[in-house]
């Protein structure tokens, strides 16, 4: 797990450019000899200092073209199987990415976190006395790439796909077949 303190956060009322300086800045202090990946996401808190969502990198793409607004349930369209030609044809029915790159700064000074931050759901959590078997259970049957982990209805740190599997890793390294 990383710790709280050690992790990129933004206010709900930050902009995208603020967004992206935390999580350069959290990748840059980060302790390369304790992780070994570097962050994906940044914790988006409210006032009272509480994670109440996140942004991924893909997160902050997706931002820059607000046309995706209104096509509907993105997540469930991606994982519906649909051909490559089909979803080339998307782009063009919504005219998306456009000028997707066109006034990148304006755009990353306008954004606000809280119009792009994805709300944590219920599943994305784990109580820090929760087993890392738990964990792996949830992390795969919610497609999620990281859980927070909680101590007493507060959030301690966040657990990372990429950890896990680092941790696996170094396991399976040292057997013996």
């Amino acid at each position: 797990m990383v710790p709280l303190e050690e992790y990129a956060t933004v206010s709900m009322d930050a902009t995208l450019k603020e967004a992206v300086d935390a999580l350069e800045k959290a990748q840059e202090e980060l302790d390369r000899k304790r992780y070994k990946y570097l962050h994906r996401a940044i914790l988006v808190l409210n006032k009272n200092n509480d994670v109440v969502g996140k942004i991924s990198q893909m997160d902050i793409i997706r931002s820059l073209e607000p046309k995706y607004k209104d096509i509907g349930d993105i997540r469930g369209i991606s994982l519906s199987g649909f051909s490559a030609q089909f979803l080339k044809s998307m782009m063009d029915s919504h005219s998306l990415w456009v000028h997707p790159l066109k006034d990148i700064c304006n755009k990353a000074a306008k954004i606000k976190v809280k119009d792009l931050m994805v709300i944590l759901t219920e599943g994305e959590f784990i109580d820090e006395k929760d087993t890392l078997e738990e964990a792996m259970h949830i992390m795969i049957m919610g497609h999620h790439h990281s859980l927070l982990v909680a101590k007493d209805e507060n959030i301690v740190g966040i657990l990372r796909v990429a950890d896990v599997f680092n941790y696996i890793n170094d396991l399976i390294k040292i057997c013996t077949i």
